[in-house]
């Protein structure tokens, strides 16, 4: 089982820190939810999780390997990563734009080998992206947008899916259809860590809720036991009536 292990991981800038001493697990066969307010801290334990920026100390592991010291190809045969800002450098094709996250393989759209071809239509017929193959990408809407990205992203068969926002400005309809695939590859063996606004829909989701304020995790566990009215008051600053997984916000505090 793939696993990622982060401990103790802190992270500053100046004298500001960014995220203090975080420690968390990713294993295949889970679908973990980072919960947190706007600036919080997500997004840069994200990415120093996975070495795209420096951390000031603390440990991040991929099967007992430190993410720093591994290359970009080695990393994304082991982790997918779909960051919150998402842009295309220019219109492309829907399949060439999945063809993309071959690249950890040495293969680039229009030179597939036959198991590349085969990793791309996976993820295409996964994203339900069957009828848009030939589609430029500037034609789309946000919706079918965002499943070309999860798409590129499963492409690269890697067993762990680092998502940021995924689901970033997109209608409830479209919110669920790409929290349904990234639970169906979780249900195929993956494990993924996603960030989301939507208490709901995380609860909805989540094996495991990891809670986030000013830079610390200061929760993590199942919905069930880590999702109360004195979490989100914590959290969020907000008065709310929680029953099981369902939520009421009633105001601010």
């Amino acid at each position: 089982m793939t696993e990622l292990v982060v401990t103790d991981l802190t992270v500053k800038a100046g004298e500001a820190v960014l995220v203090n001493k975080a420690s968390l697990t990713l294993g295949t066969g889970e679908l973990v939810v980072l919960l947190g307010p706007n600036g919080a801290g997500k997004t840069s334990l994200l990415r120093t999780t996975l070495g795209l920026e420096k951390q000031t100390s603390g440990d991040a592991t991929l099967d007992g390997t430190a993410c720093t010291g591994l290359s970009p190809m080695q990393r994304a045969r082991l982790v997918a990563y779909l960051p919150q800002q998402r842009p295309l450098a220019w219109p492309n094709s829907v399949r060439d734009v999945v063809a993309l996250g071959r690249f950890a393989y040495g293969a680039a759209p229009g030179r597939l080998q036959p198991e590349d071809a085969s990793a791309v239509d996976w993820a295409i017929q996964l994203c339900d992206l069957s009828e848009l193959v030939t589609r430029s990408t500037d034609t789309l809407s946000g919706g079918e947008l965002a499943r070309v990205h999860c798409a590129r992203a499963f492409a690269a068969e890697a067993p762990l899916l680092i998502a940021d926002e995924p689901v970033a400005a997109l209608d409830p309809r479209h919110q669920f259809r790409i929290m349904d695939i990234i639970q169906s590859y979780v249900e195929r063996g993956g494990g993924a860590l996603v960030v989301l606004h939507d208490i709901a829909l995380a609860a909805r989701y989540a094996s495991r809720l990891i809670w986030m304020k000013s830079g610390e995790i200061v929760a993590d566990g199942p919905p069930t036991e880590t999702l109360t009215a004195d979490r989100l008051a914590e959290i969020y600053g907000v008065r709310a009536k929680v029953t099981g997984t369902n939520i009421e916000i009633e105001g601010t505090l």
